[in-house]
């Protein structure tokens, strides 16, 4: 058996691993790496470690340790009650702002998952006050995290960026990022049309901030979200797994937070926000590493608030970091196997460009559906790159189209994201009915989420 089928059916096996059981991709990436690379390629281990992205890994745990210092502070809550303060009584702009809100974290740093945790508890209590559907408002919070999700500071967008910038092909980070933004924006529209939003228009109420607030600490976000991690990385992601780990809180806490509901941005609250707008300039603006930009903001932080920062550390999302340099370490020996070339060329001979890049969006999609997002794209966009090089078909279009089709699909019940929605159901909600839901929309993504962004990305040419 030749080395690049070899390691197709290793790379097969670890999804298939990582998808059945609890472990996490990244460390069999790695066992997976030392095994073709030693045994069958006669690699040296220093050869081997060689491919360890050192760049992507400051990144992630830069990125990562902003925002738990951001969530630690209170910057996080302040946010949510900003923008909450500014819907008023309107119920119809409710669905909006818990999207706008869960872009807003994902793009300045924070996991998907996390962003969930935080906002799907509070948007669901709203769902249930004020009658409305509960499948709009979780998915609406999903489609908010996917649209921020490849923000160039974000996870995803750093982790897509990496791998392209190691290629000669054309890197447009903010075209993937806007391309991802639209995408969402728009099943947005479409779910609030179709699941009753045109209702919710003539609908008015009061407190939104403090019903806000209560929500917030009822729920206790900040140890969901502490203990929230990847499908794929090891986690407990069943729905009563997720539950378990959301569950507590006092009412005496959420009184707390009702009074705090009103209360100003404290000083460190104030830094963190000028730290977030200057991480955007600098990286973006200035082209400085984001890795080390927001290492040092961390840090500044950090002296400013000594206390804010306690279990920071811990909220790294470590088994996020262990997935992404498994795989990219794997992919690197993937590449001295000839496996890239080896797929590459099979793709070339279908001899229809259009053709593949559909099929790499579908693969990409189903999936991603029950495996992590990001191990999907961190193996498949290496796969493509020779594919793409040749310029018979845009390279930019056809990530992004990967992009959009890996992420969309992350409301599966299966994921993470789904699986905290269906967590976060009211009571008054008729759980395997939502489940079913929930099931049968994700269902509708998976087959008509990969052709549409195919049909718009792709298949035009202008990407």
């Amino acid at each position: 058996m030749s080395a690049p089928v070899l390691s197709i059916i290793i790379l097969a096996v670890m999804f298939l691993l990582a998808t059945v059981l609890p472990l996490n991709m990244g460390a069999l990436a790695f066992v997976g790496a030392f095994l073709l690379g030693s045994v069958v390629l006669g690699m040296s281990t220093t050869d081997i470690l060689a491919n360890f992205p050192g760049g992507l890994f400051l990144t992630i745990v830069g990125v990562t340790y902003l925002f738990a210092i951001a969530q630690n502070n209170g910057t996080i809550d302040l946010l949510v009650r900003g923008a909450v303060r500014m819907v008023g009584s309107k119920v119809a702009l409710i669905p909006w702002v818990m999207f706008a809100i869960t872009a807003v974290i994902t793009a300045v740093g924070a996991l998907s998952p996390a962003a969930v945790a935080i906002i799907a508890p509070i948007a669901l209590s709203f769902a249930a006050k004020h009658k409305i559907n509960p499948l709009m408002m979780g998915m609406m919070v999903i489609h908010g995290a996917q649209a921020g999700g490849f923000s160039p500071i974000a996870v995803y967008g750093v982790t897509v960026n990496g791998i392209i910038a190691k290629t000669d092909l054309e890197a447009s980070p903010m075209a993937i990022f806007l391309a991802s933004f639209v995408f969402n924006l728009a099943i947005a529209v479409v779910l609030f049309i179709v699941l009753g939003g045109s209702k919710l228009l003539s609908t008015k109420t009061g407190r939104l901030v403090e019903h806000a607030a209560e929500s917030r600490m009822a729920v206790s976000v900040g140890a969901r979200a502490a203990g929230v991690t990847l499908q794929g990385s090891g986690s407990d992601i069943s729905s009563s797994g997720v539950a378990r780990k959301g569950t507590s809180g006092s009412s005496s806490a959420a009184a707390d937070a009702a009074d705090a509901s009103g209360a100003r941005a404290t000083v460190p609250q104030l830094v963190t926000i000028a730290g977030l707008i200057a991480l955007a300039v600098i990286s973006l603006g200035f082209k400085v590493d984001v890795g080390f930009v927001s290492i040092t903001i961390a840090m500044v932080l950090a002296l400013v608030s000594p206390a804010a920062q306690k279990g920071a550390v811990n909220k790294i999302s470590w088994s996020t970091v262990l997935l992404i340099c498994g795989m990219l370490t794997f992919v690197g020996v993937l590449e001295e196997a000839g496996t890239i070339k080896f797929v590459s060329d099979g793709v070339a001979h279908l001899g229809m460009p259009l053709l593949a890049a559909l099929l790499i969006c579908y693969i990409g999609a189903v999936v991603s559906a029950f495996a992590s997002s990001t191990a999907i794209l961190a193996a498949l966009i290496p796969l493509a790159v020779p594919f793409l090089s040749t310029g018979e078909i845009g390279a930019v279009g056809v990530i992004a189209a990967l992009a959009v089709a890996a992420t969309i699909v992350d409301v599966s019940p299966f994921s993470t994201n789904g699986a905290l929605v269906l967590a976060n159901a009211p009571e008054d909600v008729d759980k395997d009915k939502f489940y079913k839901q929930i099931l049968a929309y994700s269902g509708v993504v998976v087959i008509a989420g990969p052709a549409i962004a195919w049909l718009v990305m792709v298949l035009p040419g202008w990407m």
